[in-house]
């Protein structure tokens, strides 16, 4: 059973994480099955945040009885210090505990830091002291926050989008955690969907001794999926890493990744599923995609008010009004 060190935190756990976005979308009895398959599997980190509506509450329901065998971080998505404690507590409340083993700013435009005003990072550092957290960590979508994060040596996880797509960038900043001690945990690591075959997204992963994949895991099989690395990991050999050169050509560039933060549209455009469209229908079964349904959705894409809301909030940096007309305009080729 392959095991990973999160830096200086001295966390050792199983190299396969679970992801907890996933299971709001599902009840909670079906949440706790995964859960407690994922846990009796082996798999014992566990990521969640009080912005992902009840998530923090099935993981509660599903293992407060064996919390003392597994390692859960959550996130906190706030700009005052009173709204830092009160979401503190609801997590602890939520989650059927007394402390949390990471807590984690949730992509912030800046790197909060001791003395900058805000009075954050003086309240994480209060938490710590009065043993309601255990370790500083952050999240993050832009790579200058990221590296700031690394640079600072304020942070003892930093968690980042990372798969087989990854620039030299992101690359050279994974390295640089490693270099300073500090945990990452990869998000996005199958790209939001865009990589299909998970047993290349994991042999890739694999490679990096300091770096834990956070799986996003909605349904059994795509968890047995990953159960079976842990005694049967794939290895990154030629034929594996042939499918990566060959979806690094078509990849490559710019394209959305999914993470969600142009939204609210006020145009109720789903822009996270429509900027990637053109690449869904061709790497996954398009019929699906090809609905009355979705053509509606599309077709939303044309109400578009140009407020360039979204293409604000990309952390990117991508014309996300731009992609969603290009998106369109090829879907209407398969229509």
């Amino acid at each position: 059973m392959k095991k990973v060190t999160l830096g200086k935190t001295g966390i050792i756990v199983n190299k396969n994480g679970f992801g907890a976005l996933p299971i709001q979308r599902i009840s909670k009895e079906d949440a706790k099955v995964l859960l407690r398959k994922a846990y009796d599997s082996g798999i014992d980190f566990f990521d969640t945040a009080r912005a992902y509506s009840d998530s923090e509450e099935k993981i509660g329901y599903a293992l407060s009885d064996v919390r003392d065998k597994i390692y859960i971080a959550s996130k906190i998505m706030c700009s005052n210090t009173k709204d830092f404690w009160k979401q503190l507590h609801t997590s602890l409340d939520l989650l059927k505990t007394d402390y949390l083993d990471i807590y984690q700013f949730h992509n912030p435009s800046f790197c909060p830091k001791p003395g900058d005003g805000t009075g954050l990072y003086e309240a994480m550092l209060e938490a710590k002291a009065k043993g309601m957290i255990r370790h500083i960590g952050i999240t993050n979508h832009r790579i200058h926050v990221a590296m700031e994060a690394a640079e600072s040596h304020l942070y003892e996880t930093i968690q980042f989008p990372f798969s087989y797509l990854a620039t030299d960038a992101e690359i050279a900043l994974v390295k640089k955690c490693e270099e300073y001690g500090i945990g990452f945990i990869a998000m996005k690591a199958l790209s939001g969907g865009l990589i299909t075959n998970a047993s290349v997204a994991y042999a890739y992963l694999a490679q990096f001794d300091n770096v834990i994949p956070i799986w996003g895991v909605q349904r059994e099989n795509e968890l047995d999926d990953f159960i079976s690395y842990i005694e049967s990991p794939p290895i990154l050999n030629e034929e594996l890493s042939a499918i990566i050169e060959h979806d690094k050509k078509e990849l490559g560039g710019e394209f959305c990744r999914g993470c969600g933060y142009c939204l609210p549209c006020p145009a109720q455009i789903e822009i996270p599923t429509v900027a990637r469209m053109s690449l869904l229908i061709r790497r996954a079964p398009s019929a699906g995609y090809l609905t009355k349904e979705w053509q509606e959705k599309m077709k939303k894409v044309e109400d578009c008010i140009h407020c360039d809301n979204c293409k604000k909030h990309c952390p990117y940096g991508l014309d996300t009004p731009e992609l969603l007309k290009k998106n369109l305009a090829d879907y209407q080729n398969f229509i």
